[in-house]
């Protein structure tokens, strides 16, 4: 029987029905919605849920009112005029009974999503000792989303992992240490530079490649993506040998624990559902997407530099990106994204082509990048710097979104021009160019060969010339190329500039 035979389609189909349908005629609504919530300032009030098929559901919030009609699979949803931030308000939904959320903040969301640099708790932090005892803010509010891999889109997320018995909650030392440390220190600078509530729901899970988040309909569309299902299989392939080679070693292990004889190591097997394409939206994504939001922010990247995956990454991240817009149907929101740090990593995988997909994200409509290639761990691939993440990540925010006039990003590549056996290298976001920490480095050049060598770099104004005693007529250049490069190049606002090739 194939992976997707008939039989189990026609489950999957049942038990998805089941999800949405109700089970008993009380009026009920999904987790994201529930008291100490933030809910979007500036756009309709989306409420929604399930109740008897066909039964009368009232809606009221802000001295506002709307009445509708479950459907026959028992679903129901309204929407409520938009208004300013403010608060606390009391929400209200009435049918056959009457639920009534509590102290809801009217607000910016943002949903905080990746993997484990994402998700690496507070508490972790190297600023948390100093910041946690402070964290008490009750103009954040804070909401995990449980890990959930499923085999199609699921209508409500899983509880806090943490068993709070509440999907919200506001921010104290005790409910932020395990919380995203870059969504804390985001949400802080938010809050505290645009005086507005903020709410961040963290749905993140440590280990996961960028196709694990993205819908079905969006992979499966683009032919250009056609080998992710094939490593897919490929996986699947080697995880059945796994599984069989651990039911011989437990074998093994019982036996011998019987005949008193030294036991057999177990084989270590981890169940990589979390890496099935499409696992992580369907369970911890599509729920989320009727819940207005300002925006997102993601770090991710890491999994996907894999020798063989990381050539798709480029296509991938921007169809994530697009993706996400489309399920919410707000329009282009932000989608504020982190940049790898540095790390040595192994020669299996290859940091610098995802660095390079992630910037050329850019060119998609109100995307922002925080760069750190200077506060990583190169012995560490979970760098506990996440302050510093948070604030750049708060700057390209309270630019993009906020429009604020500072400055939130270092250079960033613009285009290279050769002059007599040098190549002169334009930035964006240049004033200042500066040398920080020693000479510049890791820079290189290469001919027409597409050889690149050690070059000799020298700031110029708001350029970099590059030259070279063995590529005497270059053509194209790079910067920070490899896991773990020395940079040194930033602006006078003290922003590094991105690891770039100029190389199509």
């Amino acid at each position: 029987m194939s992976y997707f035979s008939l039989p189990r389609f026609i489950l999957l189909i049942s038990v998805a029905l089941l999800s949405v349908s109700p089970l008993q005629a009380d009026v009920s609504l999904p987790r994201v919605l529930a008291s100490h919530m933030v809910v979007q300032r500036d756009l309709p009030v989306h409420v929604w849920g399930l109740a008897n098929a066909g039964e009368k559901v009232t809606v009221s919030f802000r001295g506002e009112s709307r009445d509708t009609q479950a459907s026959e699979l028992g679903q129901w949803s309204v929407y409520l005029p938009p208004g300013g931030a403010g608060g606390p308000f009391g929400l209200t939904v009435k049918g056959t009974n009457k639920l009534t959320l509590d102290d809801v903040l009217v607000g910016d969301v943002w949903i905080a999503s990746g993997q484990s640099n994402m998700e690496f708790e507070m508490r972790k932090a190297a600023t948390a000792a100093a910041d946690l005892p402070k964290a008490a803010n009750d103009h954040i509010r804070l909401m995990i989303v449980s890990r959930t891999a499923a085999e199609y889109p699921l209508t409500d997320v899983n509880e806090d992992p943490a068993g709070n018995g509440t999907a919200w909650v506001a921010s104290t030392p005790e409910t932020a240490k395990n919380f995203s440390s870059v969504a804390w220190y985001f949400a802080r600078e938010i809050e505290q530079h645009e005086h507005v509530p903020v709410g961040v729901i963290d749905s993140t899970w440590g280990g996961t490649v960028a196709e694990a988040w993205i819908s079905m309909t969006a992979l499966g569309s683009d032919p250009g993506l056609a080998p992710i299902f094939t490593a897919r299989g490929h996986m699947m392939e080697r995880e059945a040998t796994a599984l069989l080679e651990t039911a011989v070693r437990e074998r093994q292990r019982t036996e011998a624990t019987r005949q008193g004889k030294p036991v057999v190591p177990a084989a270590w097997h981890p169940l990589l559902n979390m890496w099935g394409p499409s696992m992580l939206y369907n369970g911890m994504i599509a729920a989320l997407t009727p819940f207005p939001i300002r925006g997102v922010i993601w770090y991710q990247g890491e999994s996907n530099s894999a020798l063989e995956r990381a050539p798709s990454y480029e296509r991938l991240f921007r169809t994530l990106i697009e993706d996400w817009r489309r399920q919410w149907q707000i329009g282009d929101f932000p989608f504020l994204f982190v940049q790898l740090a540095n790390f040595k990593s192994t020669p299996q995988e290859i940091w610098a082509p995802i660095r390079e997909a992630q910037r050329r994200a850019l060119a998609l409509r109100n995307t922002g990048m925080a760069v750190t290639i200077d506060i990583g761990n190169p012995d560490d691939v979970h760098p506990t710097d996440k302050l510093t993440v948070g604030q750049r990540l708060a700057l390209v925010g309270r630019s993009l979104s906020y429009g604020e006039q500072l400055e939130y990003s270092g250079p960033l590549f613009r285009q290279a021009t050769p002059e007599e056996g040098k190549l002169r290298i334009w930035f964006d976001h240049a004033n200042g160019l500066q040398a920080n920490g020693g000479a510049l480095t890791d820079f290189e050049v290469a001919g027409t060969d597409g050889q690149f060598a050690p070059a000799h770099a020298v700031i110029d104004g708001n350029t970099v010339v590059l030259n070279s005693a063995t590529v005497p007529k270059p053509v194209a250049a790079r910067y920070g190329w490899s896991n773990s490069p020395e940079c040194h190049l930033y602006n006078a606002a003290g922003l590094p500039a991105s690891p770039f090739t100029s190389q199509k």
